[in-house]
């Protein structure tokens, strides 16, 4: 079992910037990519970015050029930088890894509220 625990969300005003961090605990061996997601009401979950255990990284277009995705590795941490915030970013945020030997192939975080007001 893995563990993913997400903080860093919170209120911000639309220009500013929130870091968002997920922890993971537990069996952490066959973990390979890590990706957030975002979910407003109403709305399907939305990949935002991906990460790859050597680095290799992607982007949904709405996310990209304001949006950064990393990882520590030797932390167990995965992090989205998000600058100039837009209310329409506003949604629950998700941490999701993908593990090589579970099934379903990946775990999810709790969820964390990112608002964004105008």
């Amino acid at each position: 079992q893995v563990q993913l625990v997400e903080s860093g969300g919170g209120l911000a005003q639309a220009g500013g910037s929130l870091r968002l961090s997920c922890a993971a605990s537990g069996s952490l061996l066959g973990i390979n990519a890590m990706s957030w997601y975002r979910q407003a009401p109403g709305n399907l979950r939305e990949l935002l970015a991906r990460i790859t255990s050597d680095g290799r990284t992607n982007y949904a277009d709405s996310v990209k050029g304001r949006f950064t995705i990393s990882r520590d590795n030797a932390e167990n941490t995965l992090y989205l930088q998000m600058n100039s915030l837009k209310p329409e970013d506003t949604a629950v945020y998700y941490c999701f890894a993908e593990a090589r030997y579970s099934d379903p192939p990946g775990y999810w975080g709790q969820g964390t509220q990112v608002t964004v007001s105008s």
